[in-house]
């Protein structure tokens, strides 16, 4: 049983993040690719991802020598920037502290830029922030904007929860089995542990890459951060027979639906064009009905004009099943509990 021991301080300093944390998001990604036995839409984003992974992130495997992260990497503010100034922020006992604690069951010895980092080297650090920054690069970037977007909807959600039935329904609410009980906050878990957040509160973070148990990163002089599955998380779901590409073709016309599954990625006119085997003339006349619904944006670069898709456009086509080979198809340091 995990139980969570909230004080009237902490009551009052429950929030929920007001926009998503890029390295936190990360973190449950990696952990997500790490684990066997998910769905198959699932394996396949992860294989997927797998092989875009380039070689700058490695490094992050050394960090994670047996399943268990530092908690030094738990970072939550709501830029990357910020978020890799602080996990180099971190105090040098805690690193050291946590490096010997991920280390301490681990058969092998760390690797030697390990001990430098333990050590507090300036380039180990520099590598650590590289390959986060490459990882987030990789796996998070192209669909940041959906991230954000869904963050924005959970917010929302939440916010109606607590207006109209308080703070202690909101946080039972958040995953089911969830209970609050005379200022106790509990749940069955893996194990036994007891949590005082001693007045500095409990921050709510929604991530759409797990659907597992609640993720705790609890440090000293913080609020409690709970990370927790939100959403109908990413990759995307597949819908049943009315979300197919036929019914959205329907809606859209399908060369427009087309259009919309090759905007993943910028192309202009003529690309569109050719991609799709029609005139110019057609394509523009395609982009301008799907940009007036908001589904892609237009921005002139020169001469040329550059179309994409918006996070409302990828939205929309999250009903639609994976890997049908058209154009533009979709191509955690934690404390479980």
């Amino acid at each position: 049983m995990i139980r969570v021991r909230l004080t009237a301080d902490d009551f009052a300093r429950v929030r929920f993040a007001p926009r998503p944390a890029p390295l936190q998001e990360l973190n449950v990604a990696l952990m997500r690719m790490c684990l066997p036995g998910d769905d198959v839409l699932a394996g396949r984003w992860r294989r997927r991802q797998w092989r875009s992974l380039p070689v700058a992130v490695r490094p992050l495997a050394d960090l994670v020598p047996a399943g268990r992260a530092p908690l030094f990497i738990d970072e939550f503010s709501d830029t990357l920037e910020d978020g890799l100034d602080g996990v180099r922020a971190t105090r040098p006992e805690l690193v050291r502290s946590e490096l010997e604690r991920v280390y301490a069951e681990h058969p092998a010895p760390a690797p030697p830029w390990v001990r430098d980092l333990y050590r507090g080297d300036a380039d180990a650090w520099h590598l650590v922030r590289r390959a986060q920054h490459a990882a987030f690069d990789s796996v998070l970037r192209p669909v940041w904007p959906l991230v954000q977007d869904l963050h924005r909807s959970e917010f929302t959600r939440h916010a109606l929860t607590v207006a109209e039935h308080g703070v202690g329904a909101a946080l039972t609410a958040l995953v089911p089995g969830t209970r609050l009980h005379e200022g106790v906050w509990e749940w069955e878990g893996p194990g036994e542990g007891d949590i005082e957040p001693a007045g500095h509160g409990v921050v709510l973070v929604p991530t759409f890459h797990w659907r597992g148990r609640l993720l705790l990163s609890h440090r000293p002089g913080r609020p409690l951060y709970v990370t927790y599955p939100a959403g109908p998380g990413l990759p995307l779901p597949p819908a049943g027979a009315g979300g197919t590409d036929d019914a959205l073709a329907g809606v859209l016309g399908r060369t427009r639906l087309e259009t919309l599954l090759l905007l993943a990625e910028e192309h202009t006119t003529g690309d569109v064009a050719r991609r799709l085997g029609v005139s110019n003339a057609t394509a523009s006349v395609h982009c301008a009905a799907l940009r007036g619904a908001g589904l892609i944006t237009t921005v002139r670069a020169g001469r040329a004009v550059l179309h994409r898709r918006t996070a409302l456009g990828s939205l929309l086509l999250q009903r639609r099943a994976p890997d049908t080979g058209r154009p533009g198809g979709p191509g955690r340091g934690h404390s479980g509990a």
